[in-house]
């Protein structure tokens, strides 16, 4: 009877041993595949999505996957469990895209000396909510309110728009009037009724010397503006541009939101195919997009800044492409994610600044005020000077 006893013992010690390594196998599988797909995302950056368009997919999912393996690394910790180094290659092996999605910088980047300070802010203003998006009849007020405390020199609109058939959607007219960068550089891409017009606006208190426009050679509302400006002198060269977007209609936002409210799996299906066309198309639109811009940036003369909607996140072959060579304000002082995206996907940085290694960013912040589905963002950038007596 003892000895039935043991046996039995033995076999439950044994069944639970057995369940507990096939737990154990089962989620270190699970969590190699999640490794490996964050491994993906950090490839994505160096493919262009118009050689392999999935790629710009994996870029979009690096918070996510980026989430997970920090939740796997904190499992394996709290269990003592050496395959918490799984999710730490994969996370630490693309550190560069950590660092561009989350900043915490501890310590105030101080301004050189000898410096001149350029205070540039950055926003897609969505039309100054000409179609009441926000349902607030103040947002237009409230984004000239925004650029008066901020008090910008150099100020990019992307998504600008003005009128000159009334006072109260004359928005160039007013800018000009309430803040003082009032040296402007404005192109469009579409006007109606020869009074109404859509496109990119760059507004500077230093005198403009220079201004160009990089057309894409495509139909599409999208552009890029180059500004050059005399500051003392110096002069710099300002790029406001605005790539792609993935052109999501209501209806892409409603099924993204709520799957459920698709009654049928065909409309499901065909929901879903609309939305990955959308995002096809719009990849490999700025994949052409930001090589024509990357390669004109290469060949300016002067030192440059850039702001603008890229419409892409940190991960991808547009960021990675457009950035070289260049600092991110963000990176140098910014704080937390980063996010500027004021939709469905909140956790998104779309918007940059970058600018030339010859000027120093300080301050970098996101304005989170709802007043379009972007966030504007602003910093301070300090030109440096040649310190009399040194140099060449």
């Amino acid at each position: 009877m003892g000895n039935t006893n043991t046996l039995t013992q033995t076999s439950t010690v044994a069944g639970k041993k057995t369940r507990r390594s096939f737990l154990f196998k089962l989620i270190v599988f699970i969590n190699i595949g999640a490794a490996f797909l964050l491994v993906l995302s950090h490839v994505a950056s160096y493919v262009s999505p118009s050689f392999f368009w999935l790629a710009s997919l994996m870029a979009l999912a690096y918070p996510g996957l980026l989430l997970v393996n920090l939740l796997f690394i904190l499992y394996w910790l709290l269990v003592k469990s050496r395959a918490l180094f799984i999710s730490l290659f994969a996370v630490l092996v693309g550190f560069d895209n950590l660092r561009t999605q989350i900043q915490l910088n501890l310590f105030k980047t101080e301004p050189p000396a000898h410096a001149q300070k350029l205070r540039v802010l950055s926003f897609n203003a969505r039309l100054f909510d000409l179609y009441d998006w926000t349902g607030n009849p103040r947002t237009r007020d409230k984004i000239f309110e925004m650029v008066q405390e901020e008090a910008p020199d150099i100020l990019c609109f992307q998504e600008f728009y003005t009128t000159s058939k009334t006072t109260r959607r004359n928005n160039l007219d007013t800018l000009l009037q309430l803040q003082k960068a009032t040296n402007h550089h404005v192109a469009y891409t579409e006007t109606l009724r020869e009074s109404d017009h859509w496109g990119i606006a760059t507004f500077s208190t230093y005198p403009v010397v220079r201004k160009g426009s990089i057309l894409f050679n495509e139909k599409t509302n999208n552009l890029c503006i180059f500004t050059d400006l005399k500051v003392g002198e110096d002069t710099i060269r300002v790029y406001n541009v605005h790539f792609q977007s993935n052109r999501f209609k209501r209806e892409d936002y409603e099924f993204l939101g709520n799957p459920n409210a698709k009654p049928s799996n065909d409309e499901k299906i065909i929901a879903s195919r609309n939305i990955i066309r959308r995002l096809q198309v719009g990849a490999v639109k700025r994949a052409h997009q930001v090589k024509v811009v990357a390669d004109h940036i290469a060949s300016s003369p002067y030192p440059v800044i850039v702001c603008g909607d890229f419409n892409d996140p940190p991960a991808s072959y547009t960021y990675n492409k457009i950035s070289k060579g260049l600092q991110d304000a963000f990176v140098e002082s910014g704080w937390g994610l980063g996010n500027t995206f004021n939709g469905l996907f909140s956790v998104l940085r779309i918007d940059y600044l970058l600018h030339d290694p010859r000027l120093v960013g300080t301050g970098y912040k996101t304005i989170k005020k709802n007043l379009s589905d972007h966030y504007a963002i602003v910093s301070d950038l300090w030109l440096k000077k040649e310190v009399p007596g040194k140099g060449e």
